[in-house]
C-alpha cells in the first residue's frame, strides 16, 4: 500500500522559511510527476511546483524565485524549500505523486503552513 507522509508544516513568521517533506512507502512504479499543492480556505487546490519526470520543473508565478522543489530517490522523499514566505502563502500543503501506467493520484494527508504578518 502506498502512503505519503507529510511533515515540517507550522507557524512562521513574514519572511521566514519552512522545509516540507513528502516521504512515500510502497511501490510506486511508472512516476510521471512529483507535486505539491496547496490549499487555501474557501479556495481551490492549487499546483505550487512539480518535478516532471524527463521534463522541466514548474512552479506557480506567485511563489517562483522563492521555492524550490527537490527530490532524494535515496529516501523516497520529496521536499518543498519555502524562503521569504508571505501570509498569502498561508495553506494546507499536499504532496502528490503521478503515475502513467496505470494513471493515478496519490496524496498525502497534508500540512498546514501558517504565515503570520
Amino acid at each position: 500500500q502506498v502512503r505519503l507522509v507529510e511533515s515540517g508544516g507550522g507557524l512562521v513568521q513574514a519572511g521566514g522559511s519552512l522545509r516540507l517533506s513528502c516521504a512515500a512507502s510502497g511501490s510506486i512504479f511508472s512516476i510521471n510527476t512529483l507535486g505539491w499543492y496547496r490549499q487555501a480556505p474557501g479556495k481551490q487546490r492549487e499546483l505550487v511546483a512539480a518535478i516532471n519526470m524527463g521534463g522541466p520543473t514548474v512552479y506557480a508565478d506567485s511563489v517562483k524565485g522563492r521555492f524550490t522543489i527537490s527530490g532524494d530517490n535515496a529516501k523516497n522523499t520529496v521536499y518543498l524549500q519555502m524562503d521569504s514566505l508571505k501570509p498569502e502563502d498561508t495553506a494546507v500543503y499536499y504532496c502528490n505523486i503521478k503515475t502513467g501506467l496505470p494513471p493515478y493520484d496519490y496524496w498525502g494527508q497534508g500540512t498546514q503552513v501558517t504565515v503570520s504578518s
